[in-house]
């Protein structure tokens, strides 16, 4: 038999091993699933960033609105449940059924890509959201996703899970004609976005700022409704991106007391359905100097954040150095011999907002991180550089004030480029790494770690405890200069930086100069930062922190950087010993010594919990008081909550009406019951009615004179509760009573064989009573300082790759500017702001060190 390879018969598939490729193979995605499939594709990576890029999406449709001029109010609730609310009071999504289609508008841009009201029908000319793929993600994305809309004097709701409609559209009330607007809820997919489902508030607090400054006249409010992070803000700014410019800067050293502002519009042509025809674009540029050594430049098209800048970012950097250098030369201010200034020289010290809005505007991705429209860097460009020219010449000493700025920055950059040229050739000729760095064997940077550590004593410890194949360690002594104070060429002459710059081995600073810092060249992919958990540490932290995120900061966006978490507890229990992180550990560990030699049973029966489901049942039960805590702050009760189940569903809904002195709580099945109450208690305004003069009249004669008032909670709580009774039932534990209503004890719980039972009256004591037991006899420790530790302590705990936990240092466009504005604040000159953090914070404090 030939050994040549054999052609396959007509209609059959070639086969390799056991791969086959063929038609069968071939696979088409229908409507969302592309989206569940492939989620990368549309919000970026499925973590954190995708999470709350996902709240992006739906509220850059409210945004649209506004810029459409029909919303004036944007509020952002991040309820109990995990759950997330964007509520606007825009036209609302149409809800009459699509002529072509024929299903309602609503449910068709919820559920079909690439449908939307922005592909140049009119309804919109200054849009972010440009593919119709936004919202219909989020609900692709979500494990539930619920529409409400306001419009022509009814109420309108959709339901869907997963991206599909599992409630069809439908009238659940009336409201006034004058009320209109839309309201999306949705809860994300767990399956989808494994690392986490919490929102966090000051991630959206920061894009809902921006929004507001972007925004003059639009009133952005977000709350957390989490008992355990609850807190409010309210967003409105009268002189937009002017006011965004001076709070960026309010924590450092100005150079000028008010911002340069740059505005302007230009025809450009653009294409619509085939055709060309020429549009407005609008710029909006304000920029202000500081005394600091580093430039903050955010560029923004229609509202949307561009991370990675693009053509305006361009059109701005050109014009800025050209105006700069053209008025500098004109003016005698830089001598014809003199080297014309760089970019790098005259951005120094700038925080600039450039904000364009365009029709039409094109991204390189869905996530919009870059601007590239060609034509929008000429229009920058243009207004800017005129805008410039026209500044300088009625303001010659703020012009003169720069430009000199401009050149020390030249000057600076050259002292930097020698003091790097000194401290590379000293390693060059010195024998190369530090002396007191006690290196690794391993080679490959990929498999090395650096340990910076605090203090001689400490670094002993680690040195003794280290794996020497691949764990270098480096002590420090004493603090390392502040560098936020200092230019480069100053702190390249204290010995702990230069024996840091030698043994990471990757220069420093930015440029294509000599010395400047180059990521390949570095010799350890983790770099940890291992300090004492006491204020001395912290500082030593914070110090070596502004270091690299200042001078070595595309390490710091590699990931390069981590910062050690060595135990705070060792908790101590007969001849068990285990080593904790935190507090919210420590408490899980008093959970689990309570429930060893504890079981809970019917009074005078058998066990009704097996042993091993305890610990779940405890652990459920905690989950549980969360949310009880939740609903007793909005004034509700957990008993009446469960009084009020009908066919064994919670309320969705609660009402506390207050009249004169006395208050009433009400529950509402769901909002169809809760739309009938409003409709017949109209006093109450639930809904904000607008009430006649004959209705007020009408009201007061009723109630004898007495005004009531009410307040409305949607209980997100309800969900996971009943989710969470559902599981202690399966757990084996009886759920109704939940309270003891005969004064009889529900269940006991036993501790060992020995000592009368203890009673339990509703099924919280069981938690309350095993954390009880989890606190005797226990010792717990309390670690200060790494030098506690002993060799071998310290490598168990805080070095070894199976048992250690390191926190990695994350910079990137999400957290850059909060990174840049806590520096300022921690680490500058300016001392009001730093004041200010302290007392703002004080009550905050855990574990001072006093």
């Amino acid at each position: 038999m030939s050994d040549e390879p054999q052609e396959p018969e007509e209609g059959h598939t070639k086969v390799s091993g056991e791969q086959q490729y063929g038609a069968e193979q071939i696979d088409k995605l229908e409507g969302l699933e592309a989206v569940r499939k492939r989620p990368g594709m549309y919000i970026g990576d499925p973590d954190v960033r995708g999470l709350h890029h996902c709240v992006f999406e739906v509220l850059d449709n409210s945004i649209d609105e506004h810029l459409a001029g029909y919303c004036d109010k944007i509020r952002i609730a991040i309820h109990v449940d995990g759950s997330i609310s964007i509520i606007d009071d825009g036209r609302g999504i149409p809800v009459d059924v699509h002529p072509k289609f024929g299903i309602p508008a609503v449910e068709l841009v919820l559920t079909s890509l690439h449908a939307g009201g922005k592909f140049g029908q009119g309804a919109y000319k200054y849009s972010g959201g440009l593919h119709g793929v936004g919202a219909k993600c989020v609900n692709a994305l979500s494990d539930w996703f619920k529409a409400e809309v306001k419009r022509q004097g009814k109420v309108h709701a959709i339901m869907f899970e997963r991206g599909k409609t599992v409630k069809p559209l439908e009238v659940i009330g009336e409201v006034p004609e004058t009320q209109t607007g839309t309201t999306i809820t949705f809860f994300p997919d767990a399956t989808i976005f494994t690392d986490t489902i919490e929102f966090e508030f000051e991630r959206l607090a920061k894009r809902l700022r921006e929004l507001a400054f972007l925004n003059p006249g639009l009133t952005i409010e977000l709350e957390d409704e989490r008992p355990e992070t609850k807190q409010k803000g309210t967003y409105f700014y009268a002189k937009g991106i002017e006011q965004f410019v001076r709070q960026l800067g309010e924590s450092k050293t100005l150079v000028h007391a008010d911002p340069v502002i740059l505005k302007g519009k230009r025809k450009v042509e653009v294409e619509y359905d085939g055709k060309v025809m020429e549009d407005d674009v609008f710029a909006d540029v304000v920029f202000q100097y500081n005394d600091s050594y580093n430039d903050h430049i955010l560029c923004y098209a229609n509202s949307i954040p561009n991370a990675d800048g693009g053509t305006h970012l361009t059109g701005f950097r050109t014009a800025l150095t050209r105006a700069i250098n053209q008025y500098a030369k004109a003016n005698k201010i830089l001598k014809d011999k003199d080297p014309a200034l760089s970019g790098d020289d005259v951005r120094e010290g700038i925080i600039c907002v450039i904000s364009v809005k365009m029709p039409n505007p094109r991204f390189s991705s869905q996530t919009k991180d870059k601007l590239v429209n060609v034509e929008i860097e000429g229009v920058v460009s243009s207004i800017v550089y005129e805008g410039l020219q026209t500044y300088f010449e009625e303001n010659p000493n703020l012009a003169k004030t720069v430009i000199d700025k401009a050149v020390n920055a030249a000057r600076a950059r050259e002292a930097a480029r020698k003091a790097r040229e000194t401290v590379r050739k000293s390693v060059m000729s010195g024998g190369g790494l530090p002396g007191k760095l006690a290196d690794c064997s391993e080679r490959d940077p990929a498999k090395s770690e650096l340990f910076i550590v605090e203090g001689d004593s400490a670094g002993g410890s680690a040195k003794s405890g280290r794996n020497r194949l691949n764990q270098a360690i480096l002590p420090l002594r004493g603090k390392v200069i502040n560098v936020e104070k200092a230019r480069l060429h100053k702190a390249l002459q204290n010995k702990e930086i230069q024996a840091m710059i030698t043994a990471i081995g990757a220069g420093i600073g930015e440029g294509d100069q000599e010395g400047a810092f180059l990521l390949e060249k570095v010799r350890y992919h983790k770099i940890v930062i291992m300090t004492d958990a006491d204020v001395d540490g912290a500082h030593i932290r914070t110090l070596l922190l502004t270091f690299f995120c200042r001078h070595m900061a595309e390490l710091v966006k590699a990931g390069y950087l981590y910062i050690a978490q060595p135990p705070l507890y060792k908790v101590t229990r007969k001849k068990r010993e285990e080593y904790v992180a935190d507090e919210p550990q420590l408490q899980k560990i008093l959970i689990s010594l309570g429930s060893d030699d504890v079981s809970l049973r019917k009074p005078g029966g058998g066990e009704v919990v097996a042993p091993d489901m305890l610990r779940s049942v405890l652990d459920t039960l905690a989950h549980l008081t969360r949310y009880t805590k939740a609903l007793e702050g909005h004034g509700g009760n957990f008993k009446e909550l469960l009084a009020a189940r009908q066919d064994g569903k919670l309320p969705e809904y609660m009402v506390r009406v207050r009249e004169g002195n006395d208050e009433e709580v009400l529950y509402f099945p769901s909002e169809r019951e809760l739309l009938s109450y409003a409709a017949e208690n109209r006093d109450l305004r639930l809904f904000d009615e607008e009430l006649s003069e004959t209705e007020i009249e009408e009201h007061r004669e009723k109630f004898a004179g007495v005004i009531r008032r009410a307040v409305k909670f949607e209980l997100h709580e309800a969900t996971p509760i009943s989710k969470l009774l559902a599981r202690l039932s399966e757990f084996g534990l009886e759920t109704d009573p939940f309270f003891s209503s005969d004064g009889k004890p529900l269940y006991e719980l036993a501790e060992g064989d020995e000592g009368d039972p203890l009673p339990v009256m509703n099924l919280f004591e069981i938690l309350e009573r095993v954390m009880d037991i989890g606190q005797r006899g226990v010792r717990i420790q309390r670690f200060k300082g790494l030098g506690e530790m002993n060799a071998k302590e310290l490598y168990s705990t805080t070095m070894d790759p199976e048992t250690r936990k390191l926190l990695r240092v994350r910079l990137d466009e999400e957290n850059d500017l909060e990174a840049d504005r806590m520096f300022d604040v921690l680490m500058g000159d300016v001392v009001e702001p730093r004041k200010r953090f302290i007392e703002d914070n004080a009550l905050n404090v855990q574990n001072l060190d006093v």
